[in-house]
């Protein structure tokens, strides 16, 4: 039996349309929270069984692994510790946990928590010394529909006004990956690695902040003009606003990310799994055109 987690969500639903599309064979247990939208998992030919409740609660996930031969956890990364401590007393195959490159910024906050929660793993994989294959995703930012956290503010940006701030003139790289692309790498993910590894799953080149808003700008058919700010200046704000706010609003690690290089090359997954992502140009439209069907309160 296969595990999901996260499956109603923004990557969870393209790995749901692959599992239709290669009319996956076998029964499949989505774990959903209580006030979850299920109609997308109902209205399947797939043999799937819904389990409604609380990763946080130990009991809950033990009786959710039970009978489990593999997971994929795409929901959050913190409960991916727990998935794995019980994954292992379950005598679960094989685990494919969804995280993140932001492991690997220069910046605590940021970086510091997830690369402790990688490390936990590794210690437990190799205290317990199991056969079970563990393969780690880690996609880079994520876009491709409005409810993503990422180009959805940048769209709105761009179409709200016509003067944009811009850290050190944009020139920072960004790897900006597809929500469908990684529902097609999850799903290779599962049917097709067999070893513990690890796969940095990127856009198909680095652009600069200020390509990605000028692609933006131009598919919106809007003319903007950027004006760049120094880090130093940023940090200033962001201090000020922190102080101002008595620290409920904290944007010095936002900041200082936003002239941070987030570019991350795939090319070991292109290697093993011919993983080839759309361009940024390509894969923009379709979450532009989501926008402008909001804006003019059409049905999407």
């Amino acid at each position: 039996m296969l595990l999901v987690t996260g499956i109603t969500g923004h990557t969870g639903q393209y790995f749901l349309k692959e599992l239709i599309a290669n009319d996956y064979i076998g029964k499949i247990r989505c774990l959903v929270r209580e006030t979850t939208n299920i109609a997308k998992l109902e209205n399947t030919s797939l043999d799937i069984e819904v389990l409604k409740g609380d990763l946080n609660d130990k009991n809950f996930l033990v009786k959710a692994i039970e009978g489990v031969t593999e997971i994929v956890h795409i929901y959050n990364i913190h409960h991916s510790r727990s998935i794995i401590d019980v994954a292992l007393k379950k005598n679960v195959s094989k685990v494919v946990l969804v995280h993140t490159t932001g492991i690997y910024s220069k910046f605590k906050e940021a970086s510091a928590g997830y690369k402790q929660i990688e490390a936990d793993i590794q210690e437990t994989l190799h205290i317990a010394n199991h056969p079970m294959n563990v393969v780690i995703l880690r996609p880079s930012m994520i876009y491709g529909d409005l409810c993503d956290h990422n180009m959805s503010k940048f769209i709105k940006l761009v179409d709200k006004v016509k003067f944009v701030p811009i850290i050190d003139n944009g020139n920072s790289l960004i790897q900006p990956v597809n929500a469908r692309d990684l529902g097609k790498a999850y799903y290779t993910a599962l049917t097709k690695i067999n070893k513990s590894t690890d796969y940095d799953l990127t856009g198909d080149r680095p652009i600069t902040l200020k390509e990605a808003l000028e692609s933006i700008a131009l598919n919106l058919n809007k003319k903007i003009h950027f004006i760049s700010v120094p880090l130093s200046l940023g940090l200033i704000g962001a201090r000020v606003v922190k102080t101002l706010s008595l620290s409920k609003i904290d944007l010095i690690e936002k900041v200082q990310r936003m002239a941070e290089n987030r570019s991350y090359s795939h090319e070991k997954a292109k290697q093993d799994f011919a993983y080839k992502p759309m361009t940024f140009e390509q894969g923009i439209l379709e979450e532009i055109r989501q926008y402008k069907v909001k804006k003019s309160g059409e049905s999407l």
